[in-house]
């Protein structure tokens, strides 16, 4: 565990120093907590000592230290190793800086240092008191601080160690009907395997025998379990509940989905943020001013008091100046927005994109596939003389022989109504009209309206107006006729997505406007709009003009486009903020800002609502890291001395340390923003 953190923030360290940038964690490049946490206890115990031996301690808590031979030696000593043992990696850090650009690490090296060199000056003969008990107190204090940090640190971003913990490591590959046991990075595409009840599914594949129901719950959020049979994909990951599936591979390694997601999501951890720049550039003119008010301090105390006194102060400062906070302000609020992503199937591969979330205004999204299902459904059902159910019946009988997707519908519709399906006999399709044949011994047609005056019927005035009505919402008509009359009239038409109207609502809620775009005809798109409550949509757009019309919205507002990312791109890249929804297996689009795993438009709303979040986090932290220095600093530097008040070089890295404690609670908080 330790070593995948170690070499991921050795990733980051790299990433950034070629971009010449300088990012406070990855100061901890090759660091992890388990080495700070046993400096820190090491650290501790030669601590320990130095306080019973002190004198500052003896005279407090009215004891005399034991005495012996080289007595007055073992502060002196302990501070040697505690300064190498425990400072050190401080002074490494600083190293390093001071090679790129100064920051946090200089400043608490530059603080150990001086009190380590003027001590041992002390103890050397140097008129002044020595403060070994605050220069191990600071060690502690600090190496505690970093522990807790990286803890942290390390716990956000162990998303991506659960990812990579869902592939098995073994699968079980079909050869010539016999079972073999062979290691996942063998498979190849086109290879079968078999994958038993309660088993990680290894790779995507698709499903040749078997029926299924798989939890997919790490890739979509949703823990319903999803049902497979032969032709359904399956994704690695995934694991498979009841019964057995025989698979074929079609992606390995790196292609597969759960790769696809794992690259997408340390991009997203170690990208860039504007505030992080932002924070860098704080936390250097804070390092330069805390070294300025430190010089200042301890040239004014100087000529105030003695050596020891200005010494104290200048290093109080530049311990409590220390810009730690600041420095984890943005990573860790980064880390934990997108481990709360990844989890609700929201990936972001744009994280300045996302963090403009909160400035959108209006929200265009492509009505087929995304507001609607993308397939037909029945929305209607017009009789006469004969029931619902019994015209169902009949035209599902002679439609589950047609391969047309409008025949489908009503298929699915009876199958949804319980109605019990005849047999049809002498079927015959006619090319561009309809279908034709028996159904308990009578002749039926059903096809198309145009159908009904070739054929010379009767047409009755009830259901000629449900034509009417249809064909004015812009519903596709089929009729069902016997051989003197028209019977019924099904009105189909592209299903609204019961959770686009939430989404819809749940947008408006938030000051949102949404607006519809669409290639369908004027009537589609007005019947869709009023089904949604939508006050703006266009429509007869072509996929061309969607670019263009994002653009317009733009120049009005910010406004973010949602679309299926396949033939939306230009239109998602022109946007100020581009969400590819209904993803599913092919998250790897190229296009978006944002990619939602699954189907559901309520997920837009969610990603809009964790921006925001995301981003109030990032400004608390920040005005928390800077803010507290405007009172610390001049503390430190002695100010409220003629009060009484003093802060010892200890207490001013307690002080730091909480700090950072602050912030990174307030960053794990993030994952308390309820998003329903």
């Amino acid at each position: 565990m330790e070593h995948q953190h170690s070499s991921h923030q050795d990733h980051e360290h790299h990433t950034s120093s070629s971009h010449g940038e300088h990012q406070g964690h990855d100061k901890h490049a090759g660091h992890s907590p388990e080495m700070f946490k046993q400096r820190f206890f090491v650290s501790l115990l030669l601590t320990l000592p130095i306080l019973y031996f002190d004198p500052h301690f003896q005279e407090w808590f009215n004891y005399q230290a034991i005495q012996f031979p080289g007595s007055s030696w073992v502060s002196p000593i302990l501070s040697i190793v505690l300064y190498f043992y425990g400072g050190w990696v401080f002074v490494q850090g600083a190293w390093r800086e001071l090679r790129s650009r100064i920051g946090m690490m200089t400043l608490v090296a530059l603080a150990i240092t001086v009190a380590f060199v003027y001590s041992l000056a002390v103890t050397l003969g140097l008129p002044g008191m020595p403060f070994y008990w605050e220069l191990a107190t600071l060690i502690d204090v600090m190496l505690l601080g970093h522990w807790i940090e990286m803890a942290s640190v390390q716990g956000a971003s162990q998303a991506l160690e659960h990812l990579a913990q869902l592939v098995p490591s073994v699968a079980h590959r079909l050869v010539d009907e016999r079972l073999e046991n062979v290691s996942v990075s063998e498979l190849q595409a086109e290879e079968i395997i078999l994958i038993r009840p309660g088993e990680q599914i290894p790779i995507d594949g698709v499903v040749i025998e078997g029926a299924s129901s798989v939890n997919e719950a790490f890739l979509t959020g949703e823990s319903r379990p999803v049902s497979k049979q032969e032709g359904d994909e399956v994704v690695a990951g995934a694991v498979n509940g009841e019964g057995a599936l025989k698979v074929q591979v079609t992606r390995t390694g790196e292609k597969t989905t759960l790769s696809q997601i794992m690259r997408l999501v340390q991009e997203a951890q170690s990208s860039r943020s504007r505030y992080q720049v932002l924070a860098d550039q704080v936390a250097y003119w804070l390092t330069l001013i805390a070294i300025g008010v430190g010089t200042l301090t301890f040239v004014i105390w100087l000529s105030l008091q003695d050596l020891t006194f200005a010494i104290n102060r200048a290093v109080t400062v530049l311990v409590i100046a220390c810009p730690h906070a600041l420095g984890l302000a943005i990573p860790l609020v980064i880390v934990n927005a997108t481990a709360m992503s990844a989890k609700n199937g929201i990936l972001v591969r744009n994280r300045e994109a996302f963090e403009r979330a909160r400035d959108i205004k209006t929200i265009a999204f492509d009505k087929t596939g995304t507001l609607t299902e993308g397939r037909f459904g029945v929305q209607a059902v017009y009789v006469e003389g004969l029931s619902k159910k019994e015209a169902l019946a009949i035209a599902a009988a002679l439609e589950s022989l047609s391969e047309h997707p409008l025949a489908q519908a009503i298929v699915e519709e009876a199958e949804r109504e319980h109605v019990q399906l005849s047999s049809a006999t002498d079927f015959k399709a006619i090319a561009g009209k309809g279908v034709e044949g028996k159904v308990g011994g009578k002749s039926y047609c059903v096809g198309r309206p145009e159908w009904i005056g070739e054929l010379g019927i009767e047409f009755p005035l009830s259901v000629q107006s449900g034509l009417e009505e249809s064909e004015a919402k812009g519903e596709s008509v089929i009729a069902l006729m016997d051989e003197t009359r028209v019977l019924a009239l099904f009105a189909l038409a592209d299903r609204v997505r019961e959770s686009a109207r939430e989404a819809v609502r749940q947008l408006q809620q938030q000051g949102i406007q949404v607006v519809m775009i669409t290639g369908d005809a004027e009537a589609v798109a007005q019947t869709v709009a009023a089904d949604l409550h939508l006050d703006r949509y266009h429509a007869r757009i072509l996929p061309s003009e969607k670019a263009q019309l994002v653009r317009s919205l733009k120049t009005k507002a910010p406004a973010a486009f949602v679309g299926d990312g396949i033939n939306d791109a230009p239109a998602l890249l022109e946007a100020d903020l581009g969400i590819a929804i209904g993803a599913g297996t092919n998250v790897a689009i190229e296009s978006a800002d944002l990619v939602l795993i699954e189907d559901d438009p309520v997920d837009v709303a969610r990603a809009l609502k964790l921006g925001k979040a995301t981003y109030s986090k990032m400004i608390q932290n920040l005005l928390w890291a800077t803010g507290y220095n405007v009172i610390a600093i001049p503390l430190a530097a002695g100010v409220a001395y003629p009060l009484g008040f003093l802060l010892s070089p200890a207490v001013g890295a307690l002080f730091m340390s909480l700090s950072t404690v602050i912030v990174s609670i307030n960053a794990m908080t993030l994952r308390r923003v309820p998003l329903a």
